[in-house]
């Protein structure tokens, strides 16, 4: 059988199935769906952060609003 016809069963078969064998199915599963979900970063992605956050609050940096970054990120303003 290939993935994707294995893929297409895995996703069907819940649907119709006992709760025990659904039940059974997630918690074979649970630590791998669990980390997927789980967003970490780095010591240095946190320093870079921290300081990028400083430098926003201190006035060093500008700041733009979600409208202002689309327009910018479409051409249709300058910086």
């Amino acid at each position: 059988m290939t993935t994707k016809a294995i893929r297409k069963k895995l996703m069907t078969y819940p649907a119709d199935a006992d709760d025990s064998k659904v039940k059974a199915l997630y918690t074979l599963l649970e630590k791998e769906i669990q980390e997927e979900d789980t967003f970490v970063l780095t010591g240095e992605q946190l320093q870079i952060l921290d300081k990028e956050r400083e430098m926003h609050i201190s006035g060093q940096t500008k700041s733009y609003s979600r409208q202002e970054a689309s327009q910018i990120i479409k051409g249709q303003r300058g910086f």
